[in-house]
């Protein structure tokens, strides 16, 4: 090779690990994806592949799947504002029942991840179920009957196809002049399903975005939650109507002695476990459903995937996929959520950097992760610092393994403050009389608690006495031997008790 060829493959090669190195400094587009109620085991990548999700199943392949990540709190409405703002339950507030049943303010609003990136020169867009509402000032209770989105929300997000609980009540859009959005969503629009429209208007998003801006797309589905056929696309009923799915082992046809007393007779998921999931054919017919609305958010993935694919936008862009919190379907003889079980707690959670290495990647990963760990996550991936009102860690360490484990939490702290009683009464004025009530007369079941790899503590706080439950999930993963009373662990129980009050205390700060 001669003198002026060698210079000039040198200059070509520095240009080229130039050229990468700014690639990857550039700040990348950032798309969050969560559905609404599904277990965090209701797909192929965590083990149970007779829920048929490919797109999602492949998207774990290539990326980052966490084993351990647990909600800060199990229900939507304050799940969804915990990952927004990086705060927990009883810090923000934000909830469906007194006396933590506020709005959240534009004030808190504005600290949340898309309104810092918007702030930071990202284009925004939010599609699908918002679950909660932000209002000028904080106010009660939390379930306006308006909700008034543009003029709330209209600053942060430039691009915006959602409503409170469905897409077919309440909805709004904006660019309002977007025609393809307006045939999106044009009422009576055959062939067409609430998933399949999320799905049409993530690819508008995409099709609308600038060349020079990042994007930051939050996408709240619908589905899996509901399982009425209008709530489905029915063609993909067809595949799972006559499988008959794996029964969980701490599955309980009919009720279930072992829980306490104050759950038993109060609590929506025992109820509503006997309506619909404590005959074993209930519980075929109910999952079937959710599976088919699961493999409907699989194939709007896919397409989602082909379609930054087609853009040439895939390899600087990363793709959360979550839930905003799970379902029991029968296990525990409980239906509903909240409750501080794993099948209610455990989250699905799946990163995939189309930027990093993929020796980096194609993993499992078993570090802790809660749900409030969100917001500070998708601030420092987009080159931003958390704002001091986040609580939860930032787990970037974690997913380019820089992170030092032995420094790295070795605790989760959960909490539940629901009472079915008080959402019936959400609108009652005299709520914290009826809440105050409903704790003298030894109804709540109100509980906060810590899960380790090893352990699950948790206590129904306002009970007289408290009630305890205490598990060896690392022996008892389908958590059906409480240890609380069994004098041989006393000093986990004191150990535990001891760390959710520190937790507790340090998140209302």
């Amino acid at each position: 090779m001669n003198k002026s060829l060698f210079v000039l493959v040198c200059l070509l090669s520095n240009f080229g690990m130039l050229f990468k190195s700014l690639a990857q400094n550039k700040q990348p587009n950032i798309i969050f994806l969560m559905t609404d109620d599904q277990r965090w085991d209701n797909m192929g990548c965590y083990g149970r592949p007779e829920f048929y999700t490919p797109n999602i199943d492949k998207l774990a392949s290539e990326g980052v799947v966490f084993d351990n990540a647990y909600y800060a709190v199990a229900i939507c409405m304050p799940s969804r504002v915990t990952m927004m703002t990086g705060r927990y339950n009883s810090n923000h507030r934000v909830g469906f029942v007194a006396p933590d049943d506020y709005t959240l303010s534009q004030a808190d609003f504005s600290k949340s991840y898309p309104a810092m990136l918007k702030k930071a020169g990202y284009r925004t867009g939010f599609i699908g179920k918002v679950g909660f509402t932000v209002t000028q000032e904080t106010t009660r209770p939390s379930t306006p009957k308006k909700h008034f989105y543009k003029e709330n929300m209209g600053t942060t997000f430039d691009f915006f196809a959602g409503s409170e609980t469905r897409d077919d009540k309440g909805f709004v859009f904006w660019p309002e002049n977007d025609t393809q959005l307006q045939d999106i969503y044009k009422p009576g629009r055959e062939n067409s399903g609430r998933t399949l429209r999320t799905g049409e208007a993530m690819q508008r998003f995409i099709d609308t975005q600038p060349k020079d801006k990042p994007f930051c797309l939050s996408v709240s589905f619908y589905a899996v939650k509901h399982d009425a056929n209008k709530d489905m696309y029915m063609p993909d009923f067809e595949q799972f109507k006559d499988v008959d799915f794996s029964v969980p082992n701490n599955y309980v046809e009919g009720e279930n002695e072992k829980l306490p007393k104050v759950v038993k007779e109060n609590a929506r998921g025992v109820y509503l476990h006997r309506q619909r999931t404590a005959k074993q054919e209930q519980y075929q017919r109910l999952v079937r459903r959710f599976a088919t609305q699961g493999y409907s958010v699989d194939d709007q993935v896919g397409l989602l995937i082909e379609k930054l694919k087609t853009k040439g936008l895939l390899e600087n862009t990363i793709i959360i996929y979550t839930s905003d919190n799970g379902r029991f379907q029968g296990t525990h003889g409980l239906f509903d959520k909240c409750l501080l079980y794993d099948e209610a707690v455990k989250a699905p959670l799946i990163i995939y950097d189309g930027r990093m290495d993929a020796t980096k990647q194609k993993r499992r990963e078993n570090a802790l992760i809660s749900s409030v760990d969100m917001a500070s996550t998708i601030v420092s991936l987009a080159g931003l610092k958390p704002t001091e009102s986040m609580q939860g860690k930032d787990i970037t360490g974690v997913l380019n393994q820089t992170q030092d484990m032995s420094q790295w939490r070795d605790t989760v702290f959960m909490e539940d403050l629901f009472l079915v009683d008080m959402f019936k009464a959400r609108a009652n004025p005299n709520a914290d009389a009826i809440n105050e009530k409903l704790v003298s007369e030894n109804k709540s079941y109100r509980a906060r608690g810590v899960r380790t790899k090893k352990w699950k503590y948790f206590v129904y706080y306002e009970h007289n006495p408290k009630i305890e439950e205490l598990y060896d999930v690392e022996n008892d993963p389908l958590e059906q031997n409480n240890l609380a009373t069994n004098p041989e662990y006393k000093k986990e129980l004191k150990k535990f008790r001891k760390q959710t009050e520190y937790l507790y205390q340090k998140a209302i700060k």
